[in-house]
Formats: C-alpha cells, structure tokens, sequence
C-alpha cells in the first residue's frame, strides 16, 4: 500500500503524477498519435495554400489555431491541481542562455559551407558565442534555484539514454520528413498538395504504432524492446530512402514510408515515458520539458545539416551534369527553382535537376541513418526499470492516482 504523499511531495504528486505510468504509456501514445495527423494535416494544408492562394496564407492559418490552443489551456488547465506551497520563481537567466546558444548553433549549422565559409569571422564568432553561452548556462543552472533544466536529472542513465535518442530521432526524422516532398514534387512529378497527401502511410504508421505500443506497455509493463525495434525500423526505412532513384514508383515509395512511420511510432512515446520514469517527481515536468527539447533540438539541427547537405550535393551534381542545353539553368537558379519553373526547361534540364536531387536526397538520406543507427546503440543501453506503481495483477497499479485524490481531500 502507498501512504498518502505529505508536505512539499503532496504538491508535487497534485501536478506531475496524476496518472500513473502504467496508463500513461496508453495516454502518451493518444498523444503522440495527434502528432502524425497534425503532420499530416500540416503539409496538406500548405500544399494546397501554396497550389491555391498565396504562400503567405501558410503562416495566418496558425492564427486561429493558437487562439484556440490558448482557450483551452486558460479554461481546461486552469482547472488541474496547483502547487499552493509557495511562489515559484522562473529561470529568466538559463532561459535566456539557453536561446542564444541554440540559436547560434542553429545558424552555424545553418550558414556554414552555404551562406559564410567554415573559417569565415560570421561562423567563426557564433562559434565562440555557442561555446561561452552553453558554459553560461551550465554555470547557471546548477546555481539556480528553480533551473529551467535541472542538470541533476541527466544524472540518471536511463534518462541521458533517453534523451539522446530523442534528439537522434528528432534529427533523423524531421530532417528526413522536410525532404521528402522534394523528391515527390522534382522527381515524381506530384502537386504541393498531394505531396502532403503522399505522406499519409508514413504517419498512419505512425499513429498505429503509437497507440499500440502504449497499450502493450500499459499491459505489460515492459518498454525496453521498443526503442530497439524503432531505432532498427528508423534506420532501414531511412536506408531505403538513400536508394532511391529517378524511376522509383510511389507504391515503392509508400512502402518506405510505413516502415520509417512504424519506427517512429515506436519511439516517440517511449522515448518520453522512459524519461518520465527515471526522473523524481519533483523533476517530471522539466524532465518533461528537456527530453522535449532535446527531441526539437535535434528536429531544428537536423533540417538545417541535411538541408544544407542537399543543396550542397544538389547544385555540385547539377553542375557536373550541365553543359549544352542544360546551361538554361545554372547553380544560382536551384535555390529558387519551383516545380512550375521547371517544367518549362528543356527535357535535359529537366532530367539532369531530377538526377541532382536524386543525388542530394541520397545523401541526406545516408547521414540520416547513421544518426539512425547511432539511435540502435543507444537504445541497446537502455536498462529496464520497473514503472513507478506497475505492480502486474495487483491493486498497486493506481496507487499515484489514490495518492493525488488523497492528497486532495485532506489538502
């Protein structure tokens, strides 16, 4: 049996264990398979802004959107438990630290080769500001009473584990993701919109996994073999993208897609409820918000290095393979080349841009899964520790969830 938590623990369990992490793997799946339709949803939409209005439309649809978001969180968040034992004080400092450092390693990654040269003084000072920033913020954190990261949840192997596989799933597949529609629209001729549609068995995957293997974590109580399983589904279905071709079929291409879908599936609720279980409860929400960040972190590093990667690759391939007609179009065209625009080149052209961004996706796609197999290592370090209240067959199961109405009543 499980005391009713006292003092400053009754708070924390009022907030961050509301329910248990036996059934939170069931609603983190819920949650994780919102994201796959909102991916879904997303490119649509923005295809068929940009195929029917005009690109700027793309950014007044979050408007709305926001709007709403921020309703439900006044009326509906308003209404959980709060933490009444006294004023909580906000990291202004880390906060601040740690936009900067994040924001010039985003831009490093972002300019170097393409925009400034690698020994140029723009990436060479951002460089310096990175490193004296994340020094900063170090420093900070550990002094700081409330760390908008406490440093001591990354003490826990479990949770380093954790975190660094989000980040290698955010690398991989959101730089992955952003690439995709290039290849569908210059190679396989599709719309805007139907690239975003194009998508869907990807995320259906998604969205499958997630939710199942919430439920068999929930069953079970066993997690550990679906980060492995995920990081091996990731790492083929990003290989398998590495060779495509000019003449690779959409059906081909679909089925590429379902298994990099059924890999992130598996991995991105796990990731986070891994995280949650090994940190203290006074530590879930930012233990919570870090594993987050880590996972976006990587999503925004890996857009910007496989981006840049892409177009490196892209225009050097282009370039090789011009000469003669395919001078209508040189390598300072590429960056503002449009599926309409080329379409209106001659049929060289037009085959030596599509090999040059079969060429670029290759690439990307290759550095994507070895970001991806470094994800299988990790994850193969991972230690099975038992849900916090998981008790198979007994009444212990809920034990957090009586703990909070407790602590409620007699708070």
């Amino acid at each position: 049996m499980h005391s009713p938590p006292r003092g400053a623990d009754r708070q924390h369990c009022r907030s961050a264990d509301i329910v248990p992490p036996r059934d939170r793997s069931k609603y983190q799946g819920v949650m994780m398979a919102v994201m796959p339709v909102a991916m879904i949803g997303g490119p649509l939409a923005g295809g068929f802004i940009t195929d029917h209005l005009n690109w700027r439309w793309a950014f007044y649809v979050n408007l709305p959107l926001g709007i709403i978001a921020l309703l439900v969180c006044w009326f509906v968040l308003a209404k959980l438990p709060r933490n009444t034992s006294g004023k909580v004080r906000i990291d202004w400092t880390g906060a601040a630290l740690l936009t900067v450092w994040i924001t010039t390693l985003v831009l490093i990654t972002s300019w170097g080769g393409t925009e400034y040269a690698w020994g140029s003084a723009t990436i060479i000072g951002l460089a310096v500001v990175t490193v004296v920033a994340f020094a900063a913020f170090v420093m900070v954190e550990r002094r700081a009473a409330e760390p908008i990261m406490p440093l001591s949840v990354f003490a826990d192997r479990n949770f380093s584990l954790a975190g660094a596989l989000s980040f290698v799933v955010g690398f991989a597949m959101f730089g992955g993701m952003t690439l995709l529609p290039q290849f569908q629209q210059y190679v396989q001729g599709s719309s805007a919109t139907n690239s975003g549609l194009l998508l869907m068995p990807m995320m259906i995957a998604a969205m499958v996994l997630s939710l199942g293997g919430g439920v068999l974590t929930s069953r079970t109580g066993r997690y550990r073999a679906l980060p492995i399983a995920g990081s091996v589904l990731m790492a083929v279905g990003l290989g398998l993208f590495a060779t495509m071709g000019p003449d690779t079929s959409r059906t081909l291409t679909s089925l590429y897609m379902v298994i990099l879908g059924a890999g992130m599936g598996c991995l991105m609720q796990t990731t986070m409820l891994i995280a949650q279980n090994s940190a203290p409860l006074r530590d879930l929400g930012a233990a919570t918000g870090a594993t987050t960040f880590l996972r976006n972190m990587g999503g925004s590093l890996g857009v910007s290095v496989l981006g840049a990667l892409y177009t490196s690759t892209l225009s050097d391939s282009f370039t090789s393979a011009a000469g003669g007609s395919a001078g209508a179009a040189n390598s300072g065209t590429l960056a503002q080349m449009t599926p309409e625009a080329l379409r209106g080149l001659p049929e060289t052209v037009r085959h030596a841009f599509a090999q040059a961004v079969t060429d670029g996706i290759g690439a990307a796609f290759v550095w994507a899964a070895g970001a991806a197999a470094v994800g299988i290592v990790i994850a193969l370090f991972i230690r099975h520790v038992p849900l916090r209240g998981f008790t198979s067959g007994s009444s212990t199961d809920n034990a957090p969830v009586a703990a909070v109405s407790t602590a409620k009543t007699t708070g």
